[in-house]
């Protein structure tokens, strides 16, 4: 029997008690677990299935929650969830009431940090021993797990720059060098890592090593020291200039990840040190899995599968093109007649629609890793240089590199084209992948801006003119879902667009991007209940201009419906500019409300937050009602 189906659930006691011939069988349960769940309900698989026998080795060594464990990025940490005892709530990963994709505290103690934004294990690990350390914890390891392309981060290096000088910070670092991020990671470090991978020297030396010390009839800890002190060694003559070791940091590795005994053995020896040390091991994404070995990104993420093809379900081929389907055949077309339009991504060339321009134009793509925030001051250098940037990002991660968008972008009055991808609510990923900040912080950059086109006819011609901008930032943003059929306008005034118009100035509803077909709903049901509303789609939102500012005077209430935030949001600006112009009419704000929004579908989350037409309207209606 499995012991996943003990009546025991796993926990890091449990784990120790086994035999090494246990925990291989173990190994191999989580791994055909991993891909029967995670084919149903969605998720991160290949990180997972390629930290299955590490996780093992972390838990035996390391005793979670007393030593901190903590996982970079989150969606790695599926097997440690199983590992302490959660394997039971699997069937409900990343639904709404259900298991978090990511580390959760809410959870389990097991989970110290909610981190699914890249690189910053490493500050957490470093606040957190140095906490320890001031208040006489020395019995504790806080343990950093580094891997899917996180060192690419500048953050890390900034952690890594101070945790140099910390000589006896009960610190372990486990680089998790699996070579990718989404795709294969980039840049020089990936190189220098992908040296001491592949480095048939070092390979050859290691390999007769430890051939040596398995053929040993008994192995002590001296020699076990002895054998990694002299590999070592060897890597430092076969493979120079070894990064990690010229930081001034105790490096051990590499080590092979899927070997669970040498892990642990290299896991013991730092956690023994006492102070910073750096374990390299060796995995594979995807690992145990064929089809996603074979997969171009290792299923780094995925909806529902068969488990055994790996193929998608049937219920995954939705009819119709994805906004980000739309904006890549676009900006092929645009890259065509316009040669100064270059393209940038943070370590996402394919989720964010990049890579038909990619392979149209190679060399005018450039992927810089996990890190935002050089993207976007490099995208400033280009346009410097007399180049048009587009820059494709998350919503959620350009709030990494906001200050460079003000202060790079902006303040220099530079023409960068920033696209957001999984604008608004995204659903499953939960509070951290919501793109539901970035209007109320584009709204406070001067000059910046900002367009959520409603279908694809207007993201077309957004993008189209964000490239012709070349004195200040723009931000077109869009979310994850299927382009809807074009809703064409009823009447063009100036800028923005009349969708629907009502016999009577009652409502005005304002509602731009994914919303428009709500406010259309709205519109509807309140002419059903006698009380005509005219809705308009002011199609560059932000700034709120004053052809929109001047048609609200006149209406008897004036609505907005967005699914950003209320705060700082398109309501919340036009209120301000109707308040300047002296314009006294009643206004409602209809947004998503200043928390943290749970995982969910985005029906569910819509329903939630009362942001459905049905809600709306009712709301809507009872406000009329008051002012008559």
């Amino acid at each position: 029997m499995s012991l996943l189906d003990a009546e025991v659930p796993l926990s890091p006691e449990v784990l120790r008690s086994l035999s090494l011939a246990q925990l291989k069988a173990l190994a191999s349960d989580v791994r055909h677990f991993l891909i029967a769940n995670v084919s149903r309900t969605g998720g991160h698989l290949g990180p997972n299935l390629g930290v299955v026998e590490l996780s093992i080795a972390l838990h035996r060594v390391f005793d979670s929650p007393h030593d901190p464990i903590i996982f970079d990025t989150g969606h790695q940490a599926y097997v440690h969830k199983i590992l302490t005892g959660r394997a039971d709530q699997f069937s409900t990963l990343r639904q709404e009431d259900g298991l978090s994709g990511y580390p959760s505290r809410a959870e389990s103690e097991h989970d110290w940090v909610e981190n699914s934004h890249a690189s910053t294990s490493l500050s957490w690990a470093e606040g957190m021993a140095k906490g320890f350390r001031l208040q006489g914890e020395t019995d504790r390891t806080v343990v950093a797990v580094i891997g899917d392309g996180a060192l690419t981060g500048g953050m890390a290096w900034e952690a890594l720059n101070n945790i140099a000088v910390e000589e006896n910070l009960r610190l372990v670092i486990v680089v998790n060098d699996n070579g990718r991020s989404y795709a294969e990671t980039v840049g020089g470090l990936s190189r220098q890592l992908a040296g001491l991978r592949t480095d048939p020297s070092y390979v050859k030396a290691s390999n007769r090593l430890s051939k040596v010390v398995a053929n040993t009839p008994i192995i002590g800890r001296t020699l076990v020291e002895f054998f990694h002190a002299v590999r070592n060694g060897a890597k430092s003559l076969l493979v120079p200039q070894v990064m990690f070791s010229d930081l001034r940091i105790k490096y051990i590795g590499p080590f092979d990840g899927h070997d669970i005994a040498e892990t642990e053995r290299a896991l013991e020896q730092a956690k023994r040190f006492g102070g910073p040390v750096i374990v390299h091991v060796i995995t594979r994404k995807g690992a145990g899995f064929r089809a996603a070995e074979r997969n171009e990104d290792r299923f780094h993420a995925i909806g529902a599968i068969d488990e055994h093809t790996g193929e998608p379900l049937q219920t995954n081929r939705e009819v119709g093109q994805t906004w980000t389907d739309a904006f890549a055949a676009e900006l092929v077309e645009i890259g065509a007649e316009h040669p100064e339009v270059v393209a940038l991504t943070a370590a996402m060339l394919q989720p964010t629609g990049l890579g038909p321009f990619a392979r149209a134009y190679p060399k005018r793509v450039f992927d810089v890793g996990i890190a935002e925030q050089h993207a976007v001051v490099s995208a400033a250098g280009m346009a410097t240089a007399g180049l048009h940037p587009v820059f494709a990002v998350y919503s959620t991660f350009l709030n990494r590199a906001f200050d460079q968008l003000l202060m790079d972008v902006a303040l220099h009055r530079l023409g960068v084209t920033f696209v957001l991808d999984r604008a608004g609510i995204t659903g499953p990923d939960g509070a951290t992948h919501h793109g539901m900040w970035d209007v109320s912080l584009a709204a406070i950059v001067p000059g910046l801006r900002l367009a959520a086109p409603r279908d694809g006819r207007r993201l077309r011609e957004a993008l189209r003119e964000a490239i012709s901008v070349n004195d200040r930032p723009t931000l077109i943003r869009y979310s994850k879902n299927r382009v809807p059929d074009d809703i064409e306008p009823v009447e063009e005034l100036g800028q923005f667009d009349v969708l629907a118009v009502g016999t009577k100035r009652d409502v005005l509803i304002i509602a731009y991007g994914e919303m428009v077909g709500t406010a259309l709903a709205v519109a509807k049901a309140l002419a059903e209940q006698g009380i005509q509303a005219t809705v308009v789609d002011p199609v560059w939102a932000i700034p709120v201009s004053t052809e929109l500012v001047d048609l609200t005077a006149g209406f008897s209430l004036v609505v907005s419906v967005e699914d950003n935030l209320v705060n700082g949001g398109l309501g919340s600006q036009l209120e301000l500019a109707m308040d300047a112009a002296g314009i006294e009419v009643p206004t409602r704000q209809f947004g998503v409300p200043k928390q943290f929004i749970a995982a969910g579908t985005r029906d569910q989350v819509l329903q939630r937050l009362g942001l459905t037409p049905e809600a709306i309207t009712e709301s809507v209606q009872s406000t009329f009602s008051k002012l008559a």
